[in-house]
C-alpha cells in the first residue's frame, strides 16, 4: 500500500493584515485565518492519502477479450447499448448539426430584396 508522508510546515505570523481584493470590494484577513486555512488543507490530505483504498477487480483482461474478437460487429458498437446509444445520438447531432448549417448558409447567401 502506498502512504504519503507529509509533515505540519511551520507558517511565519505576520504581525499585520492582509487585503485580498475580489469583485465586491477589500476584505481584511489576517494572518492567522491564513496560518489556519494552510493547517486544515494539510490535515484533508493527511486524512484522504492515509484512508483504506477499495480493490477492485481488474476488469481488463475481459474488455480486451471483448473488443479483440472477430465477431462481425462494429468496434464503436461492441460496448453494449451504451455505445449504440452514444453513437446513434453522435450521428443525429452531427448530420442534423451539418443540415443547419447548409441552410443558414443557403439563407445567408440568398438575403430577402428591400422593397
Amino acid at each position: 500500500m502506498l502512504t504519503q508522508v507529509s509533515e505540519v510546515v511551520p507558517v511565519p505570523a505576520w504581525p499585520f493584515s492582509l487585503l485580498v481584493l475580489s469583485c465586491g470590494g477589500c476584505w481584511s484577513v489576517t494572518a492567522k485565518m491564513l496560518r489556519n486555512l494552510l493547517a486544515l488543507r494539510q490535515i484533508g490530505q493527511r486524512t484522504i492519502s492515509t484512508t483504506s483504498h477499495r480493490h477492485f477487480k481488474n476488469k481488463v483482461p475481459e474488455k480486451q477479450k471483448l473488443f479483440q474478437e472477430d465477431d462481425g460487429i462494429p468496434l464503436y458498437l461492441k460496448g453494449g447499448i451504451a455505445d449504440v446509444l452514444l453513437y446513434r445520438a453522435t450521428m443525429v447531432l452531427g448530420v442534423g448539426g451539418t443540415a443547419y448549417a447548409l441552410y443558414q448558409l443557403a439563407v445567408a447567401a440568398f438575403p430577402k430584396k428591400q422593397e
